[in-house]
């Protein structure tokens, strides 16, 4: 459904993206992760089309998006700052997107308002930064996309708010078989409606996996043994990382399965018990010792 191969992006005398290569499949939700400055917001405006790739290919559909009014009429865009015009009344943009995306929905609208709740009567200068960000998200939630780009899309909206606005994007995955592609530094709120994510650093992708296979393979695991933890264990591929406190040592593994656990009790573990990581503490596991090297080097 998207495809990204290769793409170089410079602005000024400034390389931002490097050899990005991804790719996300129809009906699915894919979540990007970085930091500040990583090349986040750069490479959804390639994806946009606002930007050319410098070099590289970037399709939708089979078809390349820039300067492409077939792909973007079927293309929801939510940015990190929705800067509409200050001084148009909510109607007015309501009305600009009617004119301007050929299915766009009113009714759509309407319905998701009755949620959000905007007078339509406001100006968007009235509005706060959450709510112009309701708007954004009704608005191209309601010119029923094939494609939803999302940058930082929960910036500003409080925790009730956010819960609804899930819910929506995962409804409009399964009913309408929407493929989302989202941008944010909130790993908690991805972790629940991707499928697949990847992280961002310097420009360059580090990390793509899926949640699941992430969910599977990085465990935390509580191990107990009658004394130190035998050198050998050290060397074992399936283990990234052994932290020590007191009697108890915590272990990593970037590839679980039973036998680790068996082979950890021959190893005279006296208990292994499994301890539940969230998302945020996997890539912190997974990629953090390596963006931090990075950073050390720098």
């Amino acid at each position: 459904m998207i495809y990204i191969n290769n793409v170089y992006k410079s602005i000024g005398n400034k390389s931002v993206l490097k050899s990005i290569n991804l790719k996300v499949q129809k009906g699915s939700i894919f979540g990007l992760i970085g930091e500040n400055g990583a090349g986040k917001t750069t490479l959804i405006k390639c994806l946009t089309g606002i930007y050319k790739a410098d070099k590289g290919e970037i399709k939708i559909d089979n078809e390349e998006v820039f300067e492409n009014n077939k792909i973007k009429d079927r293309m929801g865009y939510v940015a990190d700052q929705n800067n509409y015009f200050s001084f148009f009344k909510v109607k007015e943009i309501i009305n600009f997107y009617k004119d301007t995306y050929s299915n766009f929905s009113i009714d759509r609208f309407r319905k998701l308002n009755n949620i959000f709740k905007i007078f339509e009567n406001k100006r968007i200068k009235d509005l706060s930064k959450g709510m112009k960000m309701q708007l954004s998200l009704m608005l191209n939630l309601s010119i029923n996309a094939k494609v939803l780009i999302l940058d930082e899309p929960t910036s500003g909206l409080d925790v009730i708010v956010k819960k609804k606005f899930t819910n929506i994007l995962l409804e409009e995955v399964e009913k309408n078989n929407t493929t989302i592609f989202i941008s944010s530094h909130n790993l908690g709120d991805l972790e629940r409606i991707c499928d697949n994510i990847a992280i961002i650093n310097r420009g360059e992708i580090k990390y793509v996996n899926s949640i699941e296979n992430m969910k599977k393979n990085i465990k935390k695991l509580q191990v107990l043994f009658n004394g130190k933890v035998p050198e050998e264990i050290h060397s074992w591929k399936e283990i990234m990382y052994i932290k020590n406190i007191g009697r108890i040592n915590y272990i990593i593994t970037k590839n679980y399965s039973k036998k680790l656990e068996d082979n950890l009790i021959n190893m005279g573990a006296q208990f292994v018990e499994e301890i539940d990581l969230g998302l945020e503490e996997m890539f912190i596991y997974s990629v953090g010792e390596e963006l931090d090297s990075e950073k050390c080097m720098s």
